[in-house]
């Protein structure tokens, strides 16, 4: 290639130009002959350079922008998410960038960065030919800026025109200059052909990086000032074209002083050109730089769990669709409401935080794994750093070393973040006791989830507890009962409250299972499915179990949406197979919508970055229950709140009901040890599932009274729908369970008779812990 090369130079170059020469040197040709050869070989020597360069011949003279590429820019612009109604709930990107449109930009910013940078921009074509002469003594100094447009400037920031490839030639001393600066010059001619001088305009301040990670005026304003361009100020004009000429030296946060001086240097050049009087820079001048600065990253702003579930969503369909999240501008609109994510946000960490409070006087200064003295070693031993201990050291007492090495460290805490130090071990030893939850809220009607709290602080704890499998305990009953509902049980059906043994076989081996009531209690006698679902009742599920069968049981929480691989044990029927809070919601949701199996879903739309839809998505209904199914469980589930100590009358606490316009009821659940706490509240327009525990099993309270789901994950769900119902947004939520038009065979409509409870050991509500009303005044309740 090279010989090819220099062949072509003798050929194209060197030998014309001994031929021009040499014919200059002869006499006998007429003057006007040699003047028009010369301007012949004048001419046709700079189109064979800009022609060679243009193509790139032989690969000699490097990287320039392509046609397609100038007229179809490629740049990194962050894509947005927003909320159902319109907020932006954050962004995805590697530089921040968001893009701005003409009517966006201050007409000062504009009038500003020409006075700067480019005084004759509406008078040339790319290249300011009158400023060659400066760019000659620059360029010989070995300064490639002199001279440059903002066209040119546009063309440099865009393409990176000053680190890419320039070839053979590119590697020469003083000649690199002059070829970068030539494909500049071409590029900055085809792109003024191709567009508009707004549209460079708009174009170039949608491109410079203002340092911060801050890439675009757009972002620009909003970082250093929390405002949108149109609003910015004069002198907030001046600093942000005056960071342009070097965003370190002249940033306001690393370099206040000469930020300020590049400032007043630009106030003075808008004196010059009158867009400031001189009164204005006279007062400009002797006003500080004032920001309200703010980085944007990734996890700013509310709902992460959900951005990130979300993106986990559509990830198929960017994949399928050559879509780069990270870079390509795109703008994904959800499902979620932004205030009710506020609601659902603030309710959980209200409710932890005084939670914890409690869990920690509970334990006072024992350790909730004080039966297991090697707890902490275990954890930090799963660990990838410990992993990268033992690869690099030979020996324990070296890894024990780094283990208990104290180092400076920032730890969650309700309070704020706490700077402090200590080892890893003591670390450890802290964020295990910590307890943490989810919140799960879902349209019923069409998968629609309106509010998604994964974690108690996305910053500390990014593990997502709405997909974390846990033991679901009681509120996998409402599948045991639905089953049997199904398979012609009835609400009024009658079995005993008695110890029961069920026999079975596991792995070949006959084995025998008899399960106690939580409170270890039982009545002795017959009560109603109604009266044994409303109280959680073990007895009555593990007896309808023995009846209908697991197998009937599995295939019946399938149906409704449960994807989780189930246990074919009859355990199963107390909730020991592990599913996680999103599928157990919304598995719920055919119960209040005439028994359709809805999908949650995220996402209704994706645009593009020029606002063109390239997707929309639809929620997937298939009826999985029947009329009469869903009709007879409503009478189940109205139990929970009805019948004598039902588990979920705690929710009388919170004034959620709106002057008797809405139902409720619920089911909650708590697992062994009171590892787990849950409760899944349905009304017929909203459906929310809550889970709290911590993160290993081991870290529980003690006491039913502390640790059981009514008392841990109900108050949630309470606190977060008297926000809803306090809204006047949401007044369409009220709404009570219809009466069915189909034929109901079986009987539905028993009551049972109030009788005492004399314990404290169940996984019901202490009736002097809250305000029961008559059995009279809430039993008339539906349509």
């Amino acid at each position: 290639m090279n010989i090819s090369f220099v062949s072509l130079l003798k050929t194209y170059i060197w030998i014309p130009t001994q031929k021009m020469w040499a014919y200059i040197r002869i006499r006998k040709h007429p003057w006007y002959g040699k003047i028009i050869r010369i301007l012949i070989y004048l001419i046709l020597i700079p189109l064979i350079y800009i022609g060679s360069i243009r193509s790139n011949l032989f690969g000699a003279f490097g990287y320039i922008p392509s046609t397609y590429e100038l007229q179809n820019p490629q740049q990194e612009i962050a894509s947005e998410i927003y909320s159902s109604d319109g907020y932006l709930l954050g962004k995805f990107f590697f530089k921040n960038r968001s893009i701005a449109e003409y009517d966006e930009i201050p007409k000062i910013l504009i009038q500003t960065l020409i006075a700067t940078e480019d005084a004759r921009f509406y008078m040339h074509n790319g290249v300011d030919f009158k400023s060659m002469p400066l760019l000659l003594i620059e360029a010989l100094k070995g300064n490639p800026r002199g001279g440059s447009t903002i066209t040119q400037q546009l063309i440099k920031n865009q393409y990176n025109t000053r680190s890419q490839n320039h070839g053979i030639f590119g590697k020469i001393p003083y000649v690199s200059i002059f070829i970068i600066k030539t494909k500049e010059w071409i590029s900055a001619i085809e792109l003024e052909s191709y567009y508009s001088k707004e549209e460079i305009l708009v174009r170039y301040l949608n491109t410079v990086d203002f340092g911060s990670n801050a890439y675009g005026i757009k972002t620009a304003a909003q970082t250093f000032f929390n405002k949108k361009p149109q609003n910015l100020t004069k002198p907030e004009c001046a600093l942000l074209i005056g960071v342009l000429n070097a965003p370190s030296a002249y940033s306001p946060i690393m370099n206040p002083k000469q930020a300020r001086m590049r400032r007043d240097v630009i106030l003075k050049i808008m004196l010059r050109d009158h867009i400031i009087s001189q009164e204005e820079y006279e007062q400009f001048i002797q006003e500080p730089i004032q920001l309200n600065y703010h980085v944007e990253n990734p996890y700013d702003g509310i709902a992460n769990h959900f951005r990130q579930a979300a993106l986990k969503e559509i990830t198929p369909w960017l994949q399928e669709h050559n879509y780069n999240i990270y870079t390509d501008g795109l703008k994904i609109y959800t499902t979620l409401n932004y205030t009710m994510q506020n609601y659902a946000e603030t309710t959980v960490k209200n409710h932890i935080k005084k939670l914890q409070k409690t869990f920690n006087e509970h334990w006072q200064e024992e350790l909730p794994w004080q039966t297991k003295p090697d707890f902490i070693n275990n954890i930090i031993q799963r660990t990838s750093f410990y992993k990268d201990l033992q690869q690099k050291y030979n020996n324990q007492d070296s890894i024990d070393y780094y283990i208990h090495k104290k180092e400076p460290r920032t730890l969650f805490s309700w309070e704020g973040d706490i700077d402090t130090v200590c080892s890893l071990y003591e670390a450890t030893s802290y964020l295990k006791k910590l307890l943490h939850a989810a919140f799960f809220v879902i349209d019923p009607h069409s998968g629609a989830i309106l509010a998604y709290v994964g974690g108690i602080d996305y910053n500390h704890f990014k593990y997502d507890y709405c997909m974390s499998k846990r033991q679901p305990g009681s509120t996998f009953k409402a599948f045991v009962y639905g089953a049997a509902i199904e398979n012609g049980w009835a609400p009024c059906d009658s079995l005993r409250d008695s110890l029961y043994t069920l026999h079975y076989v596991e792995n070949g081996i006959k084995k025998r299972w008899q399960p106690h009531n939580a409170s270890w209690e039982y009545l002795d006698k017959k009560i109603t499915l109604k009266h044994g679902f409303a109280r959680s009742l073990n007895t009555i599920s593990v007896r309808l179990t023995d009846s209908i069968g697991i197998t009937k049981i599995i295939d019946f929480a399938h149906k409704l949406g449960i994807k989780s691989s189930l246990d074919t044990l009859p355990s199963l029927c107390l909730g020991t197979s592990e599913v996680n809070l999103q599928e157990l919601t919304a598995s719920y949701t055919p119960f209040v919508n005439g028994g359709y199996k809805v999908s949650p879903h995220y996402v209704t739309r994706i645009e593009d970055n020029t606002g063109h839809i390239r997707a929309r998505f639809t929620h997937v209904k298939q009826q999985v229950l029947d009329e009469e199914t869903v009709f007879l469980m409503q009478q189940l589930f109205s139990g929970t709140l009805t019948e004598p100590h039902a588990t979920t009358q705690a929710l009388f606490q919170y004034d959620i009901f709106a002057q008797n316009t809405i139902d409720y009821a619920g089911k909650t659940g708590t697992s062994a040890n009171y590892s787990d706490g849950w409760f899944i509240g349905i009304s017929p327009n909203i459906i929310a599932g809550t889970w709290v525990g911590a993160e290993e099993r081991s870290v529980h309270f003690r006491t039913s009274q502390l640790g059981e789901g009514g008392k841990t994950a109900l108050p949630i769900y309470g606190k977060f729908m008297e926000k809803v119902m306090q809204d006047t947004n949401f007044r369409y939520l009220r709404k009570k369970f219809p009466q069915t038009s189909a034929h109901i065979s079986r009987e539905y409509d028993c009551k049972t008779e109030y009788y005492s409870l004399d314990s404290t050991k169940t996984d019901t509500l202490p009736v002097s812990d809250i305000i029961i009303p008559s059995l009279e005044e809430i039993s008339d309740r539906r349509d």
